[in-house]
């Protein structure tokens, strides 16, 4: 199976029109990467306030804690305390729910940035590429199968006729030659059927 044509202009354009998927589908990824992180800074103040609500309860637990040792009163003094503690357990929920919003929101905006473009750049440009792997294949068998020459010549007596310019016209036309079978002639046409695609005989 041939990946590109044989002759220069055609794999030319093949290797610029590969080279251009890639480096849009790279410039896709790249920039929906860059995307993700700018939302995840977002979640900076939900970090904060996590970090800060964790501390503040570590440290009112304890005040809970050492308060519950004085006597008489150790337990009275515990239960605000601990209801405080309960309260910045609260603000630090928050601040990771914040920062778990964040996350999504940033996930699903990357994974649309990437899948949107991509798919576009695929459906351009990988059916053409496809449908010509398929179409060389097809004719480089048709070539080498018995009486293919003759197929591929009326093709190329049926397609553009500005191809058919740079070569020697027989005597009574393309067309008689090739009802007459001339073999010359069919192996020239051939070769332009071929051409058309970008391969060689």
């Amino acid at each position: 199976m041939r990946l590109y044509a044989q002759t220069p202009a055609r794999r030319n354009r093949q290797v610029l029109a590969d080279l251009i998927a890639v480096v849009l589908v790279a410039a896709a990824v790249w920039f929906a990467l860059a995307v993700h992180e700018a939302i995840m800074l977002l979640a900076e103040p939900g970090r904060r306030v996590e970090s800060s609500g964790d501390s503040l309860a570590t440290e009112l637990d304890n005040a809970g804690e050492a308060a519950s040792n004085v006597p008489f009163v150790g337990d009275l003094l515990k239960k605000p305390l601990q209801s405080a503690a309960d309260a910045s357990t609260g603000f630090a929920d928050a601040g990771q729910s914040l920062q778990d919003a964040v996350s999504q929101v940033a996930t699903l905006t990357t994974a649309a940035l990437i899948v949107f473009p991509v798919a576009v750049v695929l459906l351009l440009w990988l059916p053409a590429r496809l449908r010509w792997i398929r179409r060389s294949n097809t004719l480089r068998h048709l070539f080498a199968a018995p009486g293919g020459a003759d197929l591929l010549a009326l093709r190329a007596l049926t397609g553009p006729l500005g191809d058919l310019a740079a070569l020697p016209t027989p005597a009574g036309g393309f067309a008689d030659a090739w009802r007459r079978g001339d073999e010359q002639v069919i192996g020239e046409l051939s070769e332009v059927a071929l051409r058309r695609v970008g391969l060689r005989p």
